[in-house]
């Protein structure tokens, strides 16, 4: 069984900065870690996710050049760095954990496993 724990988020103003961190307890083989964000009435939509083994990183479009996908050492822990940050990022923001060599890691029915949600909210 795998928990997720998350940390971070917040208010900021537009132009601001955030971090989340996402802590993954449990052993179990796990070969992608997103963030996702949702919003009252719409999908959830992956906005960041890494493959744990290559680090490889893959981005929604808007948010790349702003926002950064990383991983600690042992791979247990995924941070995101949220930058120039828009009133339209506001969202709760979730860790997912996915147990899928070639998942298509954006895409929210790749996961199994998700954090409690952090809120992110950006004032124009």
């Amino acid at each position: 069984q795998v928990q997720l724990v998350e940390s971070g988020g917040g208010s900021v103003q537009a132009g601001g900065s955030l971090n989340l961190s996402c802590q993954r307890i449990g052993d179990s083989d796990i070969y992608t870690m997103a963030w996702f964000r949702q919003v009252p009435g719409k999908e959830r939509e992956g906005v960041a996710a890494i493959y744990t083994r290559s680090g490889n990183t893959r981005y929604h479009d808007s948010v790349k050049g702003r926002f950064t996908i990383s991983q600690n050492n042992d791979k247990r822990t995924v941070f995101l760095s949220l930058n120039s940050l828009k009133p339209e990022d506001t969202a709760m923001f979730y860790c997912a954990a996915g147990p899928f060599l070639n998942a298509n890691i954006l895409s929210a029915p790749w996961y199994n496993y998700w954090g409690q949600g952090t809120q992110v909210t950006v004032s124009s």
